[in-house]
């Protein structure tokens, strides 16, 4: 009797302890699973992206002098607007190059004023010496006339009045010689006063012609997409001021599209042409799109991020065949397959634990779960392999199946 109610006594404290071991590992209701799967696994790089055009025509701010100021947007047509050729696209501030005009202008009156009283003064002078060569002239015949009459008078007046001859040939060919060499004077000045003007002339038409570029008009049909200002990170808009020579509009050809991922150093390496790439709009994320690896950036650029300075390469993926929801600008989601293994297990992120720089899994047994060790190889941006501690077909949790705190979060993924 005693040993049957010590049997009992034992009974009763096992089925306690199973009860108390059973309400301390409790399994949540409705705990979702998954199956461990077994076949190929594509190894991925994964990137936001921005969709363009292969081929485009661009419209670049007005190639201008530095004389005439900045260039500042006064208006600008709004990003995505269906342009026809002749349209305005741009406007950029005229009042800097009204003002050069204006001083151009007056700069070119006064070289023409200047010029008038130079052709004035020219013609004063040439009457000046043309009255100095006649005086020349007639003192010349004068002591021609001496001579000839001074066939009677001694010899010594006789060569005073040669000399005095001489002399007035004298003066007479240098008055002669001065109105030449003035003429020439006179052609030279003009000629640098002409040049002047041209000079002038030429700012003036230079001027206007600015002036009438400032207003920006497209050079086809197209859909205009507005280019990124890269001092701000954002579109041009009325009020930035823009060097000249800068591309500013895109008119895209809209039969080829690339998307352009910025790869992280880390990852650049694993990316080769001609790589296999799914392309997900985030504007329509049940839609999704294929693509290949066409240009690989030789030369890194920064990237900030949450205060940390990276390096990125640009990446460009050649999107497969056309369709009325891609437009240029769009951003995407790119992931590029670098390698793929075959006959591998695999699971989600979800389904893997980690605790301790330990991670496992809890695998569904009956009505309840097992908490299993498991070692993981290659990973992607939604799966991981994992080499060992399941088999295929094993049905695995997707959250702690153990949790208590309803708001407990799963521990990180590896």
């Amino acid at each position: 009797m005693r040993n049957i109610k010590f049997l009992c006594k034992i009974f009763i404290a096992g089925l306690l302890l199973i009860l108390m071991v059973q309400c301390s590992q409790k399994v949540k209701n409705n705990i979702p699973v998954c199956k461990v799967v077994k076949g190929p696994f594509d190894i991925e790089v994964v990137e936001t992206g921005e969709l363009s055009a292969v081929n485009a025509i661009n419209i670049s701010s007005p190639a201008m002098s530095w004389r005439y100021g900045s260039l500042k947007i006064i208006k600008i047509i709004e990003d995505g607007t269906e342009v026809k050729k002749g349209d305005t696209v741009i406007i950029f501030d005229p009042s800097d190059v009204q003002k050069v005009i204006s001083d151009a202008n007056a700069d070119l009156e006064i070289a023409n004023a200047e010029k008038d009283k130079l052709l004035a003064e020219q013609e004063l002078k040439l009457e000046e010496l043309q009255a100095d060569l006649k005086t020349a002239s007639l003192s010349y015949d004068i002591s021609k006339i001496e001579l000839e009459l001074a066939s009677y008078e001694s010899e010594v007046r006789k060569k005073e009045i040669q000399l005095n001859l001489d002399k007035a040939k004298l003066d007479l060919d240098k008055a002669a010689q001065v109105i030449t060499n003035q003429k020439k004077i006179n052609v030279e000045d003009i000629n640098q006063s002409d040049v002047k003007i041209r000079q002038l002339k030429s700012n003036v038409e230079d001027a206007n012609n600015t002036l009438k570029n400032l207003t920006v008009t497209s050079p086809a049909n197209g859909i205009a997409i507005i280019r990124k200002n890269w001092s701000t990170g954002n579109k041009y808009q009325v009020g930035d001021q823009i060097w000249s020579g800068n591309p500013m509009i895109d008119l895209p050809d809209l039969s080829q599209l690339k998307a352009t991922a910025k790869i992280n150093e880390v990852d650049i390496s694993k990316i080769k042409l001609k790589q296999y790439a799914f392309i997900k709009l985030d504007a329509f994320s049940d839609t999704s799109f294929t693509g290949s690896v066409i240009s690989i950036a030789n030369l890194a650029v920064g990237k900030t991020d949450k205060n940390q300075k990276i390096k990125v390469f640009p990446v460009d993926i050649l999107i497969k065949g056309q369709s009325k929801l891609l437009s240029p600008g769009m951003t995407v989601n790119v992931k590029i397959r670098v390698d793929k293994l075959n006959n591998v297990l695999y699971i989600p992120l979800e389904a893997l634990f980690k605790k301790e720089d330990k991670t496992f899994v809890y695998i569904k047994k009956g009505l309840t779960f097992e908490k299993h060790d498991a070692i993981t190889a290659q990973v992607n941006n939604d799966f991981v392999v994992i080499s060992n501690g399941v088999k295929e077909g094993d049905e695995l949790a997707l959250s702690d199946p153990f949790a208590t705190d309803t708001k407990t979060k799963k521990n990180e993924k590896k």
